[in-house]
């Protein structure tokens, strides 16, 4: 067994990176395809949970009952999961993707800030300084400090997904530890997906062509449900920091291939920016996750 180990490891590995370079590209279907922020965020969380529900009958994992309190974390995690993938989408669609994924990638620090707030755990220096340096990227990154600005906004859309991302991670820390996590994202991909279906029918713009529902499909299986599933599982074979430090790079694979595939080339003020909040993002996460261990 003490053999197989460094296989292990190694396919641990190399499942995370592939994960985070999957959810990395989501970003890109924000470009690819006209439909309306939530007609994406619908058509992928009905997608990824239909995925889900499939793994589930095919895995059996044991039966589970939810303590009513968990159920009502759940929904709410649900809703969250919703209006991030909304957010997040109109972000790309109104400014560019390397804006959209580096203002979500902040969602490491608003964790560290809301952490200690919501499991009574104490402030630490190094939260608060690479909360500092964040805010000093993104102030960088900024086309302007005019909410004129469309691309200014898209940064903050980008940033209220980070947040909503960080509330959700939040609730699935307190719900995963006493529930099996494969039912716990079925169950919010499934509540968000029920959350956003009013969104079918009353919002305006172009209904989706044969070409973007191709796109859609892709997104909800192999840059949502398959990535997920492989995050998850490589967490059991690599330590949390270097997990953490690995989705630091998730806005690099998205803006690379933003460049590459859309022709969308980041300005060297947003390449700027975007490293200093990487970098801190990633210092805050290996420091809040090495806390842990």
């Amino acid at each position: 067994m003490t053999a197989l180990q460094p296989a292990y490891r190694f396919r641990s590995v190399v499942e995370l990176h592939v994960a985070v370079f999957l959810f990395g590209l989501a970003g890109l279907f924000g470009k690819l395809t006209d439909v309306a922020p939530a007609i994406i965020a619908f058509a992928r969380t009905t997608i990824a949970a239909g995925a889900l529900i499939i793994i589930l009958q095919w895995s059996r994992p044991r039966l589970v009952t939810f303590a009513r309190q968990d159920l009502a974390l759940l929904i709410v995690a649900g809703v969250f999961l919703a209006a991030h993938w909304v957010t997040f989408f109109h972000s790309i669609q109104i400014s560019s993707v390397a804006i959209g994924l580096i203002g979500f990638a902040v969602f490491p620090i608003f964790v560290t800030l809301i952490e200690p707030l919501a499991f009574d755990a104490q402030f630490r220096k190094i939260d608060i300084l690479c909360a500092v340096g964040v805010a000093i990227g993104l102030a960088v990154v900024a086309p302007s400090y005019n909410l004129s600005d469309v691309a200014t906004r898209g940064l903050l859309w980008a940033i209220s997904s980070g947040l909503l991302f960080a509330l959700l991670t939040l609730i699935n820390r307190h719900v995963v530890q006493k529930n099996e996590f494969r039912v716990v994202a079925a169950i919010q991909y499934g509540v968000a997906s029920l959350f956003l279906l009013p969104a079918v029918f009353v919002t305006s713009g172009a209904m989706p062509s044969r070409f973007d529902i191709l796109l859609l499909l892709v997104l909800g299986l192999i840059f949502t449900a398959l990535p997920h599933t492989l995050f998850i599982k490589a967490l059991a074979g690599v330590k949390a920091a270097y997990a953490s430090v690995v989705v630091g790079l998730e806005p690099v694979y998205g803006i690379v291939f933003a460049a590459l595939l859309l022709h969308e080339y980041p300005t060297m003020r947003t390449a700027v920016g975007a490293a200093i909040v990487i970098v801190a993002v990633a210092i805050a996460s290996t420091a809040r996750r090495g806390h842990q261990l």
